[in-house]
Formats: structure tokens, sequence, C-alpha cells
């Protein structure tokens, strides 16, 4: 079975940065993609970066300049670097592992599209 494990997150002042991992197992990161996303209360889930086995990457214009996505495809572990973190950064970040959607146009995909980790809380104040 596919699963996602995501760390890293926790509370933050604004301007200051968090580096969030996933751990996954039961699959070959080659089959395709792995993506960020994120949801705050009371809004939908958005993208915020992803990743194809090439290394090609695509980000949120929000998050542009700021947030890195990074891969390491020989343990399954994929990474989020969030410097200069924003209060609307503020959010329950979620790995993704599915397909080139995910990436280009950071599609958000349904559980059946998709696999979700359990998310990890990333809080700015």
């Amino acid at each position: 079975d596919v699963q996602l494990v995501e760390s890293g997150g926790g509370s933050v002042q604004a301007g200051g940065s968090l580096k969030l991992s996933c751990a996954g197992s039961g699959y070959t990161y080659s089959s395709c993609c792995m993506g960020w996303f994120r949801q705050s209360p009371g809004k939908e889930r958005e993208g915020v970066a992803g990743i194809d086995p090439d290394g090609s990457t695509s980000y949120a214009d929000s998050v542009k300049g700021r947030f890195t996505i990074s891969q390491d495809i020989a343990n399954n572990a994929l990474y989020l670097e969030m410097n200069d973190l924003k209060p609307e950064d503020s959010a329950m970040y979620y790995c993704v592992l599915g397909d080139k959607r995910i990436v280009f146009p950071l599609k958000v995909p349904t559980t059946m599209e998709a696999y979700w980790g359990p998310g990890t809380q990333v809080t700015v104040s």
C-alpha cells in the first residue's frame, strides 16, 4: 500500500522558515509526480508546488521565490523549503503522489486520482 507521511510543520513568526518533508513507501516514484498542496480553514485546497521525475517544477504564484520543492527519488522523499513565511501561508500542508496534472497545472486531485498524506500543520503569526 502507498503511504505518505509528512513532517516538519510547526509554528513560526512571519519572515521565518520551515522545511517540510514527506516520506513515501509502497510505490515506485518513477510512476510520476509529487506535489505539495495546502488547505486553510474555510478555504479550498490549493496547489503549492509540484515536481516530476525529471525534476521539472511548478509553483503557485503566491509562493514563487519563497518556496522550493525538491526530491530524493532513491529514497522516495519529497521536501518543501519555505522561506519568508507569511500569515497567509498558514495551512495544513499535504504531500501528494499523482499524475502529471498535479505538477502542470498544479491541479488539485481527488482522493480517487491521487494518494494524499495526512498532512502537517504550518502556522505563521
